[in-house]
Protein backbone atom coordinates (compact mmCIF):
# COMPACT_ATOMS: atom_id res chain seq x y z
CA UNK A 1 0.00 0.00 0.00
CA UNK A 2 1.25 3.30 -0.64
CA UNK A 3 1.33 5.61 2.15
CA UNK A 4 -0.64 9.38 1.27
CA UNK A 5 -0.27 12.27 3.81
CA UNK A 6 -2.82 14.68 3.61
CA UNK A 7 -2.82 18.60 4.91
CA UNK A 8 -5.60 19.82 5.79
CA UNK A 9 -6.71 16.62 7.00
CA UNK A 10 -8.88 18.04 9.84
CA UNK A 11 -10.80 20.03 7.14
CA UNK A 12 -14.57 19.51 5.51
CA UNK A 13 -13.06 17.98 2.55
CA UNK A 14 -9.74 16.72 3.86
CA UNK A 15 -11.83 14.55 6.43
CA UNK A 16 -13.75 12.98 3.25
CA UNK A 17 -10.44 12.02 1.72
CA UNK A 18 -9.57 10.47 4.74
CA UNK A 19 -12.24 8.36 4.92
CA UNK A 20 -11.87 7.51 1.47
CA UNK A 21 -8.19 6.41 1.60
CA UNK A 22 -9.00 4.52 4.93
CA UNK A 23 -11.73 2.08 3.13
CA UNK A 24 -8.68 1.88 0.36
CA UNK A 25 -6.68 -1.36 -0.51
CA UNK A 26 -4.21 0.29 -2.28
CA UNK A 27 -3.66 3.83 -0.24
CA UNK A 28 -2.51 4.52 3.80
CA UNK A 29 -3.98 7.51 4.56
CA UNK A 30 -1.59 9.38 7.27
CA UNK A 31 -3.29 12.71 8.44
CA UNK A 32 -1.06 15.83 9.15
CA UNK A 33 -2.07 17.72 12.37
CA UNK A 34 -1.00 21.02 13.90
CA UNK A 35 -2.01 20.03 17.49
CA UNK A 36 -2.02 16.89 19.86
CA UNK A 37 -5.62 17.69 20.78
CA UNK A 38 -6.12 16.45 16.78
CA UNK A 39 -4.76 13.98 17.17
CA UNK A 40 -7.48 11.30 18.73
CA UNK A 41 -10.26 11.52 16.17
CA UNK A 42 -7.70 10.14 13.67
CA UNK A 43 -6.33 7.46 16.25
CA UNK A 44 -10.49 6.48 16.60
CA UNK A 45 -10.16 6.00 12.94
CA UNK A 46 -7.07 3.73 13.08
CA UNK A 47 -4.89 6.42 11.02
CA UNK A 48 -1.78 7.47 11.70
CA UNK A 49 -1.54 11.45 12.64
CA UNK A 50 1.25 13.58 11.95
CA UNK A 51 2.66 16.14 13.48
CA UNK A 52 3.68 19.66 11.45
CA UNK A 53 2.81 23.12 11.03
CA UNK A 54 2.16 24.60 7.64
CA UNK A 55 3.12 27.82 9.08
CA UNK A 56 6.28 25.97 10.47
CA UNK A 57 8.74 23.21 9.54
CA UNK A 58 7.25 20.47 7.51
CA UNK A 59 10.54 18.73 6.80
CA UNK A 60 10.26 15.83 8.81
CA UNK A 61 6.59 15.23 7.25
CA UNK A 62 7.23 13.48 4.25
CA UNK A 63 9.45 9.99 6.34
CA UNK A 64 7.79 7.22 3.98
CA UNK A 65 5.15 8.82 2.41
CA UNK A 66 4.31 7.93 -1.31
CA UNK A 67 2.31 10.41 -2.34
CA UNK A 68 0.70 13.43 -0.80
CA UNK A 69 -3.00 15.57 -0.80
CA UNK A 70 -2.41 19.28 -0.47
CA UNK A 71 -6.09 19.71 1.06
CA UNK A 72 -5.30 22.87 3.42
CA UNK A 73 -6.33 26.37 3.18
CA UNK A 74 -7.46 29.53 5.23
CA UNK A 75 -10.78 29.61 3.22
CA UNK A 76 -11.30 32.93 1.23
CA UNK A 77 -12.84 34.90 4.86
CA UNK A 78 -9.58 34.62 6.28
CA UNK A 79 -7.36 38.00 6.07
CA UNK A 80 -4.15 38.39 3.84
CA UNK A 81 -1.86 37.27 5.77
CA UNK A 82 -3.29 34.29 7.35
CA UNK A 83 -3.81 33.25 3.62
CA UNK A 84 -0.50 33.64 2.26
CA UNK A 85 1.04 31.90 5.59
CA UNK A 86 -0.91 28.68 4.60
CA UNK A 87 -2.19 28.40 1.05
CA UNK A 88 0.51 29.82 -0.81
CA UNK A 89 3.97 29.69 2.00
CA UNK A 90 2.79 26.62 3.35
CA UNK A 91 1.94 24.48 0.08
CA UNK A 92 5.30 25.51 -1.27
CA UNK A 93 6.99 24.35 2.19
CA UNK A 94 5.00 21.13 1.80
CA UNK A 95 6.07 21.20 -1.83
CA UNK A 96 10.00 21.50 -0.93
CA UNK A 97 9.41 18.87 1.84
CA UNK A 98 8.14 16.21 -1.25
CA UNK A 99 10.62 17.11 -4.09
CA UNK A 100 13.57 16.31 -1.47
CA UNK A 101 11.99 13.41 -0.24
CA UNK A 102 11.49 12.26 -3.85
CA UNK A 103 7.63 11.91 -3.05
CA UNK A 104 5.89 10.04 -6.79
CA UNK A 105 2.52 12.20 -6.66
CA UNK A 106 1.93 15.67 -5.48
CA UNK A 107 -2.46 16.48 -5.60
CA UNK A 108 -3.37 19.97 -5.12
CA UNK A 109 -6.36 21.05 -4.22
CA UNK A 110 -6.96 24.62 -5.75
CA UNK A 111 -9.80 26.69 -6.41
CA UNK A 112 -11.52 27.55 -9.88
CA UNK A 113 -10.47 31.27 -10.80
CA UNK A 114 -6.95 30.74 -9.49
CA UNK A 115 -6.20 31.19 -13.48
CA UNK A 116 -7.42 34.87 -12.99
CA UNK A 117 -7.80 36.31 -9.88
CA UNK A 118 -8.45 39.51 -10.93
CA UNK A 119 -12.15 38.25 -12.03
CA UNK A 120 -13.21 37.79 -8.26
CA UNK A 121 -12.19 41.19 -6.11
CA UNK A 122 -14.08 39.44 -3.24
CA UNK A 123 -11.54 36.64 -3.10
CA UNK A 124 -8.86 38.25 -5.28
CA UNK A 125 -5.99 37.80 -2.32
CA UNK A 126 -7.01 33.81 -1.94
CA UNK A 127 -7.16 32.89 -5.41
CA UNK A 128 -3.91 35.09 -5.93
CA UNK A 129 -1.91 33.22 -3.45
CA UNK A 130 -4.04 29.91 -5.05
CA UNK A 131 -2.35 30.80 -8.48
CA UNK A 132 1.30 31.49 -7.27
CA UNK A 133 1.49 27.70 -5.31
CA UNK A 134 -0.37 25.83 -8.29
CA UNK A 135 2.64 27.49 -10.26
CA UNK A 136 5.17 26.32 -7.93
CA UNK A 137 4.29 22.96 -7.77
CA UNK A 138 3.71 22.93 -11.94
CA UNK A 139 7.46 24.22 -11.78
CA UNK A 140 8.86 22.08 -8.82
CA UNK A 141 9.58 19.23 -10.84
CA UNK A 142 6.98 17.02 -9.07
CA UNK A 143 4.23 14.52 -11.18
CA UNK A 144 1.26 16.85 -10.00
CA UNK A 145 -2.36 17.34 -10.53
CA UNK A 146 -4.03 20.01 -9.64
CA UNK A 147 -7.53 20.26 -9.17
CA UNK A 148 -9.68 23.55 -9.40
CA UNK A 149 -13.25 22.98 -8.08
CA UNK A 150 -16.39 25.05 -8.30
CA UNK A 151 -17.79 26.48 -5.44
CA UNK A 152 -18.32 23.50 -2.51
CA UNK A 153 -21.57 22.24 -0.78
CA UNK A 154 -21.89 20.16 1.16
CA UNK A 155 -24.80 18.30 -0.55
CA UNK A 156 -24.57 14.43 -1.07
CA UNK A 157 -21.99 13.78 -3.69
CA UNK A 158 -23.52 12.10 -7.22
CA UNK A 159 -19.99 11.32 -8.69
CA UNK A 160 -20.79 13.01 -12.03
CA UNK A 161 -18.67 15.51 -13.20
CA UNK A 162 -18.02 18.47 -15.66
CA UNK A 163 -14.16 19.01 -16.14
CA UNK A 164 -11.94 20.66 -18.14
CA UNK A 165 -7.63 21.61 -18.82
CA UNK A 166 -7.56 24.39 -18.07
CA UNK A 167 -10.62 26.83 -17.58
CA UNK A 168 -14.27 25.55 -18.21
CA UNK A 169 -15.02 29.19 -19.12
CA UNK A 170 -18.46 28.51 -16.67
CA UNK A 171 -19.14 28.84 -13.06
CA UNK A 172 -20.84 26.04 -10.72
CA UNK A 173 -21.08 24.20 -7.92
CA UNK A 174 -19.37 20.88 -6.78
CA UNK A 175 -20.23 18.54 -3.61
CA UNK A 176 -17.05 18.23 -1.16
CA UNK A 177 -17.86 14.20 -1.40
CA UNK A 178 -16.85 14.68 -5.04
CA UNK A 179 -14.15 17.00 -4.47
CA UNK A 180 -12.80 13.95 -2.22
CA UNK A 181 -13.20 11.31 -4.63
CA UNK A 182 -11.78 13.28 -7.24
CA UNK A 183 -8.28 14.20 -5.26
CA UNK A 184 -8.02 10.23 -4.57
CA UNK A 185 -8.47 9.12 -7.72
CA UNK A 186 -6.31 11.90 -9.11
CA UNK A 187 -3.24 9.85 -6.83
CA UNK A 188 -3.16 7.09 -9.94
CA UNK A 189 0.01 7.71 -11.24
CA UNK A 190 -1.55 7.58 -15.10
CA UNK A 191 -4.19 9.51 -14.32
CA UNK A 192 -4.21 13.45 -14.80
CA UNK A 193 -0.64 13.51 -14.51
CA UNK A 194 0.92 17.02 -15.25
CA UNK A 195 -2.92 18.49 -15.86
CA UNK A 196 -4.44 21.53 -14.28
CA UNK A 197 -8.62 21.18 -14.47
CA UNK A 198 -11.43 22.63 -13.71
CA UNK A 199 -14.29 20.71 -11.91
CA UNK A 200 -18.20 21.49 -11.41
CA UNK A 201 -21.42 19.08 -10.88
CA UNK A 202 -22.05 17.18 -14.26
CA UNK A 203 -23.31 14.63 -16.47
CA UNK A 204 -19.77 12.27 -16.60
CA UNK A 205 -18.83 9.90 -14.00
CA UNK A 206 -15.78 11.25 -12.11
CA UNK A 207 -13.52 8.05 -13.46
CA UNK A 208 -14.67 8.52 -17.32
CA UNK A 209 -13.80 12.40 -16.79
CA UNK A 210 -10.07 11.67 -15.49
CA UNK A 211 -9.88 9.07 -18.12
CA UNK A 212 -10.24 11.55 -21.15
CA UNK A 213 -8.38 13.98 -19.62
CA UNK A 214 -5.78 12.08 -19.36
CA UNK A 215 -5.89 10.81 -22.41
CA UNK A 216 -6.11 14.46 -23.65
CA UNK A 217 -1.69 14.88 -23.36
Amino acid sequence: MENILIAGATGHTGKRVIEILNNSESFNPLALIRKEEQRQQFEDMEVEAVMGDLEGDVSHTMKGIDKVIFAAGSGGSTGKDKTIAVDLEGAKKLIDAAKNAKVKKFVMLSSMGADDPSKNEDLKHYLEAKKEADEYLRESGLPYTIVRPGALTDDLGLAKVKVAKGSLNERGEISRDDVAFILVMSLADPLVKNVTFEAIEGEESIKSALIDLSQLG
